[in-house]
């Protein structure tokens, strides 16, 4: 995954997607992340979470139990 800032990260997501909200995003951004520093799994198999997307989705999983794919090398991750 390539680390992106939750700055950064927001304004790519507002570019292909006009109708996102990017202070609502913003916030989910630090609240995911912080949860994901402070343990926060899977839901669905208990691994790491991939905070970019769960703070899109709303929904707490890894990258794989969220998009079915294994590779993640051309994704964006929050730091």
């Amino acid at each position: 995954m390539t680390k992106i800032s939750i700055e950064d990260f927001v304004k790519e997501t507002v570019k292909a997607n006009p109708g996102t909200d990017a202070a609502k995003l913003t916030e989910s951004c630090k609240a995911v992340l912080n949860d994901k520093r402070n343990g926060a799994v899977c839901q669905m198999c208990g691994g790491e979470i991939w905070a970019a997307g769960s703070a899109v989705t709303g929904t707490y999983m890894c990258f794989t139990c969220m998009t079915g794919d294994a590779d993640d090398s051309e994704d964006y991750e929050i730091e």
